[in-house]
């Protein structure tokens, strides 16, 4: 038999050696006999420090008292790839920005393995759930020459001809755009960029963002059903796939959601928190423990980890969120928060030229610079809207981690830009 791997320990003894070899799919014992004669093999693995990599060759031998399966490799050629230094940058209770510096030594260990496996399967479900639906992927660019979201949150780079360019932080008008180009349905997973300087356990200045937005909708509805019904379809396919191993490594258990989930409008959660005690100073919007307060209502009168937020104010939405015929301070949009955290923020967009010009000036916002996003807009566009999601965020309330920067591969935050 071959096997390959890191070194996870090693007993050196005078008559015998035991290496435990470590790989993604688990560890098994390695054995070696000692010869008082030419002892080449000994020596090799005398040299060995933990996390060295190496390749051995040798005979299976069926040992029931060995606690990795059973069963033991009896080395017969042992050829070493790489000695590792001695001591360790790292441990595995260092704190995490230390771990973070070290972050291709960190992820070696099974759990930060698995955070990975279930990325990998919940955005094969993704695009699994879209692509039989009718959705398209598209790939929208990171470059900008304005903002797509908030101002003050741009990442400025310079460009050709003395030009400005932006970071693109989110995908939303190119999202528009498809919709005016008649697609339909589309989806996108990729890159966007915060210039947040909050170092809280939920935000970071670059992450993946799940986008979605769909054409010829009667209203807001249509979008919070899609995404319900999406989520579902994720999450059964990670509890079929990796449930078991989720509850052995993080102790929590993947829960597949009920359809619909519970609704409740910003005016009537705010009502709830006020009788629990909790006075929002922010008028427009709920605060986190507010979120988290909220969450817990939730599943007390419904036994659902999962509530949308509706009709938050226009003062706290973008320009493009449709207003409410009849009450024009309200926004067609919600929130959605799983566990106390909020993940999604989603609306019916305005796709009338006539009445987006309108909220662009009410805002006091130019009309000049949005010039080709209202261009969109000018020669027909259905009814449409749509959400985005943060991957990480999913990953972390999934998991019940505590930070997203436990599952994002390499971290990116005010005070981090490498490794």
């Amino acid at each position: 038999m071959n096997i390959r791997g890191f070194v996870d320990a090693i007993r050196d003894q005078k008559r015998v050696q035991f290496i435990i070899l470590r790989d993604h799919t688990g560890k098994a014992q390695v054995v070696y006999q000692r010869n008082e004669n030419d002892d080449a093999i000994g020596e090799a693995i005398s040299s060995l420090m933990p996390e060295s990599t190496v390749e051995v060759v040798g005979k299976v031998i069926d040992l029931p008292r060995v606690k990795l399966g059973g069963l033991e490799i009896a080395v017969e050629k042992i050829s070493i790839s790489s000695i590792a230094e001695s001591p360790l940058p790292i441990m595995e209770d260092s704190v995490l920005d230390k771990r973070l510096d070290w972050r291709h030594i960190s992820l070696r260990n099974f759990s930060n393995f698995l955070i990975f496996q279930v990325q990998t399967t919940l955005e094969r479900a993704m695009r699994e759930y879209w692509i039989k639906h009718g959705f398209i992927e598209i790939h929208t660019p990171k470059l900008m020459a304005m903002a797509s979201e908030s101002g003050s949150e741009l990442f400025e780079v310079p460009y050709f001809n003395d030009w400005k360019a932006y970071l693109a932080q989110s995908p939303q008008f190119y999202k528009q755009m498809a919709m005016a180009a008649g697609f339909d349905k589309v989806f996108e997973i990729g890159p966007v960029f915060r210039a947040n300087p909050s170092s809280t356990s939920r935000h970071d200045t670059e992450f993946t963002s799940v986008d979605m937005e769909i054409s010829w909708i009667d209203s807001y509805e249509d979008i919070m059903q899609l995404e319900e019904k999406w989520l579902a379809h994720i999450l059964s396919i990670v509890a079929q796939e990796h449930g078991e191993n989720i509850k052995e490594t993080f102790g929590v258990d993947v829960v597949i959601p009920s359809l619909p989930f519970p609704h409740i409008t910003l005016a009537e959660a705010r009502e709830v928190l006020k009788e629990r005690g909790h006075i929002i100073g922010h008028k427009d919007d709920l605060d986190p423990p507010g979120e988290r307060m909220l969450s817990e209502y939730i599943y007390e009168q419904y036994g659902h980890e999962f509530v949308f937020v509706t009709d938050y104010p226009a003062t706290v939405r973008p320009f493009y969120h449709m207003l409410q015929d009849g009450n024009p301070e309200l926004t067609m949009s919600f929130d959605l928060l799983w566990k106390g955290i909020e993940i999604t923020t989603g609306a019916q967009r305005e796709h009338r030229i006539d009445k987006l010009v309108c909220q662009v000036k009410e805002r006091g916002l130019g009309l000049e610079p949005l010039q080709n996003y209202l261009n969109f807009f000018r020669y027909g566009c259905p009814p449409h809207g749509g959400c985005g999601v943060g991957l990480t965020r999913l990953l972390m309330i999934l998991l019940n981690q505590q930070n997203v920067r436990e599952v994002t591969y390499l971290y990116r935050g005010p005070n981090r830009l490498s490794p």
